[in-house]
């Protein structure tokens, strides 16, 4: 928390006054995050998550494994932010289905609320997005791959 823009600990707290707990009687923990690897395209998706068009986000299993991270659980809690890591909204995690690229549907797509929501479009985005991701670690992209598609409601703006 100590390297969080103060908006996002405000946020936590209004969020937790609201349902009636707060920082000292809470078991609820969260993650602050914000999407993408650039500017525009993290603060238009935090746009797209808060006026409900973006419900899902996925992301390449095998960077939890490089990077040490645990997968999203269900009921697990998130702060997204803009790029400049101001707390935009808080989302909650309804569900977790891992598979591999290439079996990501059109209702999927559509979920995660991009472009103009077409599996084409996110195959193209995502395929670009991760692999600029593997790149850093000199991995080759494949559509075999495993994805972790994270669905979420917004439980707090």
């Amino acid at each position: 928390m100590e390297n969080e823009h103060k908006s996002v600990i405000k946020m936590w707290k209004d969020y937790l006054s609201s349902i009636g707990e707060n920082i000292e009687n809470t078991d609820k923990t969260y993650t602050s995050w914000c999407f993408c690897d650039n500017e525009k395209d993290a603060n238009e998706l935090a746009e797209l998550v808060k006026e409900g068009t973006k419900r899902g986000t996925a992301s390449l299993y095998e960077l939890y494994k490089i990077d040490d991270e645990e997968v999203p659980e269900v009921y697990e809690y998130s702060i997204i932010t803009d790029w400049d890591g101001i707390a935009q909204c808080i989302i909650m995690t309804k569900k977790i289905t891992i598979l591999s690229f290439r079996d990501v549907d059109e209702e999927l797509a559509k979920i995660e609320g991009e472009g103009d929501k077409s599996l084409e479009y996110w195959r193209e985005a995502h395929i670009n997005f991760f692999s600029r991701e593997l790149e850093k670690y000199d991995i080759e992209f494949s559509e075999d791959m495993p994805v972790v598609f994270e669905e979420f409601e917004v439980v707090y703006k």
